[in-house]
């Protein structure tokens, strides 16, 4: 199938471009040339068309724009330039999307994180990038680092706090609605926009590395136009979409798939400030959606919940999934109870600035054991550990190319290298590409979780779980969890310790975001399993585990 697979669906014309000295990729030759552009179209196009929703509160897109400027002014005063970083530490809410926005106009950086993260996996990816200004939530403001632990952070700036109210515990913090009352700030010429190569990063997502150090993938203009793109023509998305942001917006899913995906056909991001299936399945029946994104564990709860049957969701005609396979139980599921609704599987990463890969429409049924075929611009290698080339339908590792693909990792020229050949993501991921050009994946490389669609690597808890006094030896696998797809499981060698559970999970909440906190443990009188090479047998454990009914 390969590209054949999109020749009926609205694909712009390609070509053969070397954005970087070490890759040739297919490009869409007409392309947007920076996130600032993505907005300044749908601003020309459907000026009054509603941009964004939440909790009852529309925006237009002449208002969303008119909120990214003065935000954007506020933050030129008080000294960010183009190439500044700037996190954004916040849930799902609108002024992510206006502070994203004001970055891109300013030729900042936005560095999304995801508010679950600890306070030193935040430190660190602050440190790492240079930060020079935090937007955060104000009930996030006790797990922002001060000045001692982040020398370079010299603004900070907190919603949620009315403009001019003194910030209490967010001390350092200026009220984000504080930058309205800029003087110039609703003048249209007051910041003008900064101009930007599209080989420039947009973007920084932080991805956990198999090291325990998070690494920041550098998101280009580029990339992001590439991606939106690939949404617009293979799923058919149009002006009169509805999506739904239920994932977070920090993520590359929230952030390309449905915020900047939407934005560039100018259609509308309705938030979900936090998914809960009764009041999601309201908000889509009540705000007509049409488009969704979404981990499989969601769908499943949405199945499970009374109102998913009584509601009118007739709307609803995409429904996009990734991060673990869907049961075919829940497609003939959802097919049953929302007839119109299209269900499409796609693979991608941080690194690929989202798909890779997309299941064809009408397939989905037939093919549930496949990622998809690869998107137009993309290309899917199989290669061995020898970095060669293997057979249709042979086994190997997943190799990524296109105009999506990152450069690279921020600062950090060693993972860059060990990740990336002639332009090439190293997935980490076991798979096959069968003759009609299916992608399925089989195990992961590396070592890593999947829990409801959020990434845990092992090491990482792990590294955690050592630092306990008395703690020798610490494994961390997947328990098998019909919702998320795996929990977080460790098991511990500690002999003379007190086999204290509770005591093991309030360290690793201190350290870790709490997804990745143990959710069961079980403790061994014995050393764990190892092989002659001194390597840590996880089969075995994980079929011990099995064994024990989990």
């Amino acid at each position: 199938m390969g590209m054949n697979a999109w020749q009926d669906y609205p694909v712009p014309a390609l070509r053969h471009e070397a954005p970087h000295a070490d890759r040739l990729v297919r490009c869409f030759a007409q392309r947007p040339r920076s996130v600032h552009a993505l907005l300044q179209q749908a601003l020309a196009q459907r000026p009054e068309h509603e941009a964004l929703v939440c909790a009852g509160q529309r925006w237009s897109y002449a208002q969303l724009d008119s909120e990214a400027r003065r935000i954007a002014a506020g933050l030129h005063a008080r000294g960010v330039k183009p190439g500044d970083r700037v996190a954004l530490f916040i849930g799902n809410r609108p002024e992510f999307v206006f502070v994203l926005f004001a970055l891109a106009r300013l030729g900042a950086i936005a560095v999304p994180i995801g508010v679950r993260e600890a306070r030193a996996g935040l430190s660190f990816m602050l440190n790492q990038c240079g930060a020079r200004a935090i937007v955060f939530d104000a009930d996030l403001a006790g797990r922002v680092p001060d000045s001692n632990e982040v020398p370079s952070l010299a603004l900070r700036l907190v919603i949620g706090v009315a403009v001019g109210v003194a910030v209490g515990a967010t001390s350092g913090a200026e009220p984000l609605a504080d930058l309205a009352l800029q003087p110039g700030a609703d003048d249209r010429a007051s910041v003008a926009v900064a101009p930007v190569q599209e080989t420039d990063t947009a973007v920084i997502l932080y991805t956990s590395g198999t090291t325990g150090h998070p690494k920041g993938a550098m998101l280009t203009h580029f990339n992001i136009a590439h991606s939106v793109l690939h949404y617009q023509a293979c799923m058919r998305l149009h002006a009169g979409d509805r999506s739904a942001l239920a994932v977070p917006a920090s993520h590359v899913t929230g952030l390309i798939a449905i915020i900047l995906a939407m934005v560039q056909v100018g259609g509308t991001v309705v938030i979900v400030p936090a998914f809960k299936a009764p009041d999601f399945i309201r908000l889509l029946a009540a705000e007509h959606v049409t488009h969704t994104l979404m981990v499989p564990a969601m769908y499943t709860l949405c199945l499970m919940a009374s109102e998913f049957a009584r509601l009118d969701l007739r709307h609803w005609r995409i429904g996009g999934y990734g991060g673990a396979p869907m049961p075919v139980a829940t497609i003939d599921a959802l097919a049953r109870q929302v007839p119109g609704l299209v269900l499409l599987n796609a693979y991608g990463a941080t690194e690929t600035t989202s798909p890779a890969t997309l299941m064809p429409a009408g397939l989905t049924r037939d093919h549930a054991d496949s990622v998809g075929v690869a998107l137009p611009c993309a290309e899917i290698r199989v290669m061995d550990d020898a970095g060669r080339e293997v057979p249709p339908g042979e086994h190997g590792e997943l190799w990524i190319g296109g105009p999506m693909v990152v450069p690279g990792y921020w600062d950090n020229p060693q993972a860059t290298r060990s990740s990336f050949t002639a332009g090439y993501w190293h997935s980490g991921d076991l798979g096959s590409v069968n003759a009609q050009g299916f992608v399925r994946i089989f195990d992961r490389k590396k070592d890593m979780l999947n829990r409801g669609g959020f990434k845990v690597y092992s090491v990482e808890v792990e590294n955690a779980l050592m630092a306990l006094p008395g703690v020798v030896e610490a494994a961390v696998i997947g328990r098998p969890c019909p919702v998320l797809g795996e929990r977080v499981h460790a098991v511990i060698h500690a002999p003379g310790a007190a086999h204290d559970n509770a005591t093991v999970q309030r360290h690793c909440a201190a350290l870790l975001a709490d997804y990745k906190v143990p959710e069961t443990i079980a403790w061994s009188d014995t050393p764990l399993p190892r092989n002659a090479n001194g390597k840590l047998m996880k089969r075995a454990l994980r079929e011990g585990l099995l064994g024990a009914g989990a």
